[in-house]
């Protein structure tokens, strides 16, 4: 894995990689560029070690691929409407047809952060985004700290000042198979904790208010295969499968449980936890063709993401009961998400 270590991103500088470990064996790797995390392999019960990350062979390999690939993604994750803080007459800079996705075409994903610190179980990234940026109001400093603990437990740490208001999102882009990329992850059992989900169009633009999940292909409160009902409905059959932002009943509270997600074996669990409002449960729809560290490319489905988030679209959307995403100058946004992996 990452054999091209020695090459060069393209501002010219090399990538640098940092490795954490714990004492319970578990290794998660990230690089500088987009503060991406590039693997994570857990120690199994049988002795065994299972990498639960999707990713690339290479570091210039993430340069070749737009599935945003453990990244991290600001300024503002998801997607905003016609590229447009319409309130407050912003245009941004839009990388999806009409839309923006992602904090725009030069994105948080495609940058150089700075390394702050680095210790065995931490490393803590910088980035400095200025006022216009991706069409985006004021200068921000952002900065993710991610830690490992020796409960097998990933923890990411989001902080962003700005001096002028400006919304703020950002999330991780971890793409999860618990079975070591091994067949489909619409095969594992998700438990999403949320009663209400957002409907969206073909696009990914919310075109509907919230919507109880109770009764519909949504509702995974008691936990099921997420192939059971998948593309059962016209939600769904939209965006070809799952990519919808789910209101958490955690409301916020990070000592809760958000999601649970198990290997279709059965012998590996991961927890999320997260002080968001939201995740956005996509199936990896179009994944396929993805450059993957295991094959020449990854097919669609065979990863999960489970981003933490205000929903999308939130800065046209005041009405929507969450936290407001618009940060002020003088304030500090933090959030924290935990990812805990738990071999059964």
């Amino acid at each position: 894995m990452l054999s091209d270590v020695n090459s060069h991103a393209p501002d010219g500088q090399p990538w640098r990689i940092t490795v954490l470990r714990n004492a319970s064996g578990m290794v998660a790797t990230f690089m500088d560029w987009g503060a991406t995390w590039l693997s994570a392999r857990v120690p199994m019960r049988d002795g065994s070690v299972r990498e639960t990350l999707l990713g690339c062979a290479t570091p210039s390999d993430y340069l070749h691929q737009d599935a945003y690939l453990g990244a991290t993604i600001g300024r503002y994750a998801n997607r905003i409407s016609k590229a447009t803080l319409a309130r407050q007459a912003i245009q941004l800079t839009a990388n999806q047809g009409e839309h923006q996705l992602h904090g725009g075409p030069q994105g948080f994903d495609k940058r150089r952060w700075q390394i702050v610190s680095q210790s065995e179980n931490s490393v803590v990234y910088r980035l400095d985004s200025p006022d216009g940026d991706q069409g985006y109001p004021g200068n921000l400093l952002a900065q993710v700290r991610y830690e490992l603990d020796d409960d097998n437990c990933l923890s990411i740490s989001y902080q962003a000042e700005v001096d002028r208001p400006c919304p703020v999102n950002l999330t991780n882009h971890a793409y999860f198979n618990l079975d070591a990329h091994h067949g489909d992850a619409r095969q594992h059992r998700l438990q999403l904790l949320a009663e209400h989900y957002l409907p969206v169009d073909s696009d990914g633009i919310p075109n509907a208010p919230l919507k109880a999940v109770a009764g519909t292909s949504f509702d995974f409160r008691a936990g099921k295969i997420v192939a059971q009902d998948f593309l059962a409905d016209a939600d769904q059959q939209a965006v070809k499968g799952y990519d919808h932002a789910f209101l958490l009943d955690s409301a916020g509270d990070a000592s809760q449980p958000a999601a649970h997600l198990w290997s279709a074996d059965g012998e590996l669990q991961l927890t999320v936890t997260t002080a968001a409002p939201a995740l956005q449960f996509y199936t990896g729809n179009y994944l396929a063709g993805t450059r993957a560290r295991e094959q020449e490319s990854y097919t669609a489905f065979q990863g999960i993401a489970l981003e933490s988030e205000f929903l999308p679209d939130s800065p046209n959307h005041p009405e929507w009961p969450q936290p407001s995403c618009w940060l002020q100058p003088g304030e500090r946004w933090e959030s924290v998400t935990r990812y805990r992996f738990t071999p059964r």
